[in-house]
């Protein structure tokens, strides 16, 4: 059982950044890959980005070059450093620990955190 606790919200202006903290429970953090996604109102949950726990890191296109994963293996911490922030990535922002290989997919995602709202104002 892992249970995750997002933090590191809030409101930005565009264009400012914010970094999101994931902390993890559990002694086998460092085996399992580890997930951002974000829901914004009306829309599904969708892949931000990924860090394997080899040290992979994957990437949404709308987030390249602009957002960050990395992972605190000896602080069972992964890490989402959001710069140029848009209007657009206003959402609520989930962690996720998983084992499956395809790491954009929810499916490959055991469990969850509760999410913290990012919100970008114009």
């Amino acid at each position: 059982q892992v249970q995750l606790v997002e933090s590191g919200g809030g409101l930005v202006q565009a264009g400012g950044s914010l970094r999101l903290s994931c902390a993890a429970s559990g002694r086998t953090f460092s085996t399992y890959n580890m997930g951002w996604f974000r829901q914004a109102p009306g829309k599904e949950r969708e892949f931000v980005a990924t860090i394997k726990s080899g040290g992979g890191t994957y990437y949404a296109d709308s987030v390249k070059g602009r957002f960050t994963v990395s992972r605190d293996n000896a602080k069972n911490t992964v890490f989402l450093q959001m710069n140029s922030l848009k209007p657009e990535d206003t959402a609520v922002y989930y962690c996720a620990a998983g084992i499956r290989p395809i790491v954009t997919s929810r499916l490959s995602y055991n469990y969850w955190g509760q999410g913290t709202q990012v919100t970008v104002s114009s």
